[in-house]
């Protein structure tokens, strides 16, 4: 098999979330345990930083690799979903796994994890944990791919953990309540390892305090956290320009105060990490600019802890007007985000409704339809590319278009 007929092979044969939902997710850590086992436990041979959340945790992510990379050590990365490319999901020092070496571990253990029937995700973290190994990092950075206890990257025992916030998202394998999502947050509190919980809500953090204290886990809650070196602080010019960021640099500062107790992290890593984390990682579609006039930007903000943050920075902008390109999944709030768009974005604003290339996609007419409910009025495309076009072709230099909705919006875009 090829590259393509590889990948092909891993999202056809094994149940994919991004593509199906809820019937992909296979909550227990069996088939994880197995597939660990058959490779020698690889992530025992680096250290590791494991990071949980709603919202931001891939901003996280790719922002403490960068700065991690900055002092000089070998990082793995490990990140969900990819954009454009399968390869996005695994990296070392912001270079993507090769083609061949998919190629070869589909061959090579196919006749091992078939019988096992594992999830695409169960299968991809296997690979990424054994290529780590391999590629001899220092550290890798793991983000959880759904939820925290039952997660199969939840078999690490890290340096660190990392909670970034809790926010209502995928409610049908999480709870339904905000104390149940953050119980399952919880989950990757580990014996002894300290935790860094971003955002806490009333509801939320005495669940976090009491899986610490079962755990004896010290743990740090970064909206109470002012970095000693304040200084530090303000010396730092963050890439990443959206509004949000501001709460994910607090729980990188915070994190940083924890990891800087067993590692080397000078501040000029630091400044470099926030500094360059989209050319040092490749991350992207996080309010990323595509073009100046007009002023256009993407962004994978999915749900609605994600719009509280983009609506207002939407609304801010100073533009003549606003062309949305917007589409959704079925599994996300969509009449709630819908609602902030009609208190928040509404005049001066001309939408273009539209549905990314998945199965999960909310189909186009059916979002006209909930976007009607809420006064608000666009025309209909098929497909993100065509949406695009005819805002772009709408546009005025000094407007702005806005791309997203979803992960899987800024995707096809982007590709």
């Amino acid at each position: 098999m090829n590259y393509q007929e590889t990948t092909e092979y891993l999202f056809n044969s094994t149940p994919v979330f991004e593509k199906i939902g809820a019937k992909a997710y296979k909550p227990g850590l069996q088939t994880t345990h197995a597939l660990d086992e058959h490779f020698g436990h690889p992530h025992r041979q680096y250290k590791t930083i494991h990071i949980a959340g709603t919202n931001g945790k891939g901003s996280c992510s790719h922002t403490i690799a960068a700065i991690l990379q900055s002092q000089g050590y070998k990082v793995g990365l490990y990140t969900s979903p990819h954009l454009v490319d399968f390869r996005e999901r695994i990296r070392v020092n912001g270079e993507c796994v090769p083609e061949q070496y998919v190629i070869d571990f589909v061959e090579q253990n196919r006749s091992f994890f078939e019988p096992l029937h594992p999830s695409f995700f169960e299968l991809t973290t296997a690979m990424a944990l054994k290529y780590f190994a391999e590629q001899k990092v220092d550290y890798a950075v793991i983000e959880v791919g759904l939820g925290g206890r039952l997660d199969c990257t939840n078999i690490i025992t890290p340096m660190l953990s990392i909670i970034t916030n809790i926010s209502f998202d995928h409610t049908q394998f999480l709870g339904n309540t905000l104390a149940e999502i953050a119980g399952e947050k919880a989950g990757i509190i580990k014996p002894h390892v300290p935790v860094v919980v971003g955002e806490y809500l009333e509801a939320t953090r005495p669940v976090f305090e009491e899986k610490a204290k079962e755990m004896q886990a010290p743990i740090l809650f970064a909206q109470d956290f002012s970095a000693q070196d304040t200084e530090m602080e303000s010396h730092i010019e963050m890439e990443l320009k959206g509004s949000y960021q501001e709460r994910n640099k607090k729980t990188i500062l915070a994190a940083l105060s924890i990891l800087r107790q067993n590692t080397t992290i000078g501040n000029a890593a630091i400044r470099k990490g926030f500094a360059q984390v989209c050319e040092l990682t490749g991350l992207r579609g996080r309010w990323e600019k595509l073009n100046d006039a007009p002023l256009t930007i993407c962004d994978t903000g999915h749900n609605l802890a994600g719009w509280n943050y983009l609506a207002p920075q939407i609304k801010s902008v100073k533009a003549e007007t606003k062309h949305i390109v917007f589409g959704m999944v079925d599994d996300k709030d969509v009449t709630h985000v819908l609602q902030l768009l009609s208190q928040q974005l509404k005049n001066g604003v001309k939408y273009y409704w539209t549905q990314p290339s998945t199965k999960r996609a909310i189909p186009v007419a059916k979002l006209r339809d909930f976007a009607l409910e809420y006064d608000l009025h666009g025309n209909v495309y098929h497909s993100v590319k065509e949406a695009y076009k005819a805002a772009k072709e709408n546009a005025k230099n000094n407007d702005f278009v806005f791309v997203g909705g979803s992960s899987y919006v800024v995707a096809d875009l982007l590709s």
